[in-house]
Parts: structure tokens; sequence; C-alpha cells
């Protein structure tokens, strides 16, 4: 029962959030995924375990992947976008976020069209649960959009996909 009193509050604080969230932006487009731009409204990065990949493939919304490799070009925002990642944090909080995600959002272009994060984590680090989105949203003064466990549930996707409609309807509203 308190497990879904706060999936509920969750849920309520991220539609709050979006409502709140007041930045201009340019209409989203897609392009195929072979582009090292992105052009579509989500960026995501995923590890070998695939978690974060399979809940972007649930999603079913067009999103552009960072590379899990160093070696790899990085990939570059032409649009807003909402950043979904996992949490590597220690049982201290550190190393919450992939070194390819602070390559990808050290790059100033795409740090400006940053709108938002969408975290995933595992609730056995407590109050570290998803900590990749709190600190992401701290330094990149952005919100934290929705927090979820590994690869999230069917209810989280659900969540996720009204929540991102609903953001990005918003967003595009303003800059009209």
């Amino acid at each position: 029962m308190l497990w879904l009193k706060w999936k509920r509050w969750v849920t309520d604080r991220f539609l709050l959030l979006l409502q709140e969230t007041s930045t201009g932006l340019a209409s989203v487009q897609t392009k195929s995924a072979a582009s090292p731009e992105l052009v579509s409204g989500l960026v995501y990065f995923s590890s070998p375990s695939g978690n974060t990949h399979r809940f972007v493939e649930r999603l079913g919304l067009p999103a552009e992947r960072i590379p899990p490799r160093a070696s790899e070009p990085m990939l570059k925002a032409t649009q807003p976008f909402v950043l979904i990642t996992p949490t590597y944090a220690d049982g201290e909080g550190r190393g919450a976020v992939h070194k390819q995600v602070i390559r990808f959002l050290n790059d100033a272009a795409n740090r400006t069209l940053l709108r938002g994060v969408i975290a995933s984590g595992n609730r056995n680090f407590g109050a570290f649960f998803a900590y990749a989105g709190t600190i992401i949203a701290a330094k990149c003064n952005c919100p934290c959009l929705y927090k979820f466990e590994l690869a999230g549930t069917d209810s989280d996707i659900a969540r996720v996909r009204q929540g991102l409609d609903l953001f990005w309807k918003q967003q595009l509203s303003i800059s009209q």
C-alpha cells in the first residue's frame, strides 16, 4: 500500500514538474539512428546489462544512444532532449553518473539542450537510488522528471510515455 502511494506521488510530481517547466523549444523531429547528430527528443545511455536500453525500447519513442565506449564518436545534440540514464553509485553515492554521460554533458552545446532527466537505479542502494538523476538535475539546472528501478515496469513505461507526451506538447506550445 505504501509503495502504491509513493508511486502515485512520484507520478503526480513528474506531471507537476512537466507543467512547471517553461523553456522554449523548437519542434522535435526524428532522424536515422546511424547519424551522430541527435534530432529526437530522447537521449539515453545504457551499459552492457541493457536495462536502460530495454526500457527505451519499450517506450517505443525515437531515441539516440550515447555510445557505450569512449573510442566511438560522441553524439552531438541539435534539438532539445530529455536524458535517460542509469545510476552507478557505490554505497556512498560516488561514481553515480557514467563517464560517457559526463563526457556527453561536458559538451556545452549538448548541455544547453538538456530539458530534463529520467534516471534508473536499484532500490537496494537506498538514498542513492537513481542518484545520477539527482546529480545531473542539480549540475545542469533541469528537473529530474522520473526515477524507475532497473528496466522499469509496465506502469513506469505508461507514466513516462504520458509524461513525455505532455512535456513536449507543453514545450512546443510555449515556443509558438
